[in-house]
């Protein structure tokens, strides 16, 4: 069997990983407690299910076709306009940036898995003085962390494709699931457990703003990993006969299930304890260490387990950022995977040193641009505005720019004449407009 290749189950599981991260368990318990519960969730709920499918299989039939890295599949299934749209390809190195600040956030989770064990903040004002000293003032403990995500993703990807990322996600997305389900089974024995429930499955379409329903659709988007060639280059390794109808559906609907669960356990922690869910890291740093607190002796394993469970799904993810542009390299300038790899994680490492830096406040002055700090900056920039361009890249490309008999014939037969139709109407014409209203939105340009 080709090492450089995926298994079905193992590519189906490396998506997974791709997917579900801290966007899953971090923004979207924020975003729904934000914007109203129910009516939000169901809306994410049909973007993930029906527009996230489609975007994933355009993803998925581009790599599946192209059987390379991004940039040179890009370049070589145009049928037109050929070294205009190989620059569409570089979208790839949009997730090794995210990587550098992601990889700052998955230290801090290494953290406060090592705070589980030497005792929890008592009060959410403790819990905020703990973080805050910890980002603003503590460059060593950062640093250290950093450096080992930096390590193990670095051996994780110098490893390959089967022995390397296939294997990790057959341990991690497994240990993942335990940990979701032991603490969703110990949620549900909980009082508040019923009020989580009602919050996040009731309705209430007088809350559901237009302003919502294009967060929701930004939400969706975000936690599948679209838009960054990061499911374009695992599908590049995907078996011929792999069903990527079938393998998009799974994936968004163990990604949903993931958000949903986890949504569930924060709420009903935070329903029990009067906490709220506040904004960003807030949640997870400040909020949810004093609620665990509150629950006792059996507080400190909760809180190792929570954030245990986090650190596994940002390693999955961490391995998927960093994948597209060491596939790159690999490909286009015949690198070994250990030159590109190095390559590659040397830079998210310097990015990341220097966007923790811009947290501290001894450094802030100096990685200040406007009103943000570097860090805030390199996550406005790619979330915002750069991830949803590459989304639109994606679906204008395989809608308008590829060889249609050649989609067709890979889509027909899976899903039926009619709704091959309707993909190609929504990739054409729905998704490019719906993403170019999410970046006005989220960049202010105008507010719907």
């Amino acid at each position: 069997m080709n090492s450089s290749r995926f298994t079905r189950f193992g590519f189906i599981l490396a998506a997974v990983g791709s997917a579900v991260g801290l966007g899953n368990v971090w923004k979207f318990p924020y975003v729904t407690g934000e914007y109203g519960g129910g009516a939000f969730v169901l809306v994410y709920l049909a973007t993930a299910l029906f527009v996230g499918v489609f975007v994933l299989i355009s993803e998925l039939l581009i790599g599946k076709l192209g059987r390379s890295d991004a940039v040179s599949m890009f370049e070589n299934l145009a049928v037109r306009n050929k070294k205009l749209w190989k620059w569409a390809g570089f979208i790839v190195i949009v997730p090794l940036i995210i990587l550098s600040y992601y990889s700052v956030v998955i230290g801090w989770i290494f953290h406060y898995i090592a705070m589980s064990f030497q005792g929890l903040p008592s009060t959410v004002e403790q819990s905020k003085d703990i973080f805050m000293a910890l980002l603003t003032t503590d460059v060593q403990t950062q640093l250290m962390y950093h450096t080992i995500v930096f390590v193990l993703v670095t051996a994780i990807i110098l490893r390959g494709i089967k022995d390397g990322i296939e294997k990790i996600n057959k341990i991690l997305m497994p240990l993942l699931a335990l940990i979701l389900a032991i603490l969703f089974v110990y949620s549900i024995n909980i009082d508040s457990f019923s009020k989580a429930v009602h919050f996040m499955f009731d309705p209430d379409f007088s809350k559901l703003t237009s302003e919502a329903i294009i967060v929701a659709i930004g939400q969706a988007f975000y936690t599948l990993s679209l838009g960054m060639g990061i499911i374009i280059t695992y599908a590049a390794s995907l078996p011929k006969e792999a069903n990527v109808v079938k393998s998009s559906i799974l994936i968004s609907i163990i990604d949903t299930m993931v958000a949903i669960v986890a949504g569930l356990i924060i709420f009903t922690l935070l329903f029990d304890k009067g906490a709220e869910s506040t904004k960003g890291a807030g949640l997870v740093f400040i909020s949810l260490p004093s609620v665990f607190y509150e629950f006792g002796s059996i507080g400190s394993t909760l809180a190792l387990l929570f954030f245990i469970a986090i650190a596994f799904a940002g390693i999955t993810s961490a391995i998927s950022m960093l994948e597209p542009m060491v596939s790159y390299f690999m490909n286009r300038f015949d690198m070994s995977r250990i030159k590109a790899a190095l390559i590659c994680s040397i830079f998210f490492y310097v990015l990341g040193i220097a966007a923790l830096l811009s947290n501290i406040s001894d450094y802030s002055p100096m990685l200040m641009i406007g009103e943000k700090g570097l860090f805030d900056w390199l996550d406005f920039v790619c979330s915002t505005i750069l991830v949803p361009i590459g989304g639109i890249l994606v679906v204008v490309f395989i809608g308008h720019f590829m060889d249609k008999e050649t989609v067709e014939g890979e889509l027909v037969p899976l899903m039926g004449s009619f709704l091959t139709k309707v993909w190609f109407f929504m990739v054409r014409y729905v998704i490019p407009i719906a993403l170019v209203v999410v970046i006005l939105n989220e960049t202010g340009i105008f507010k719907f």
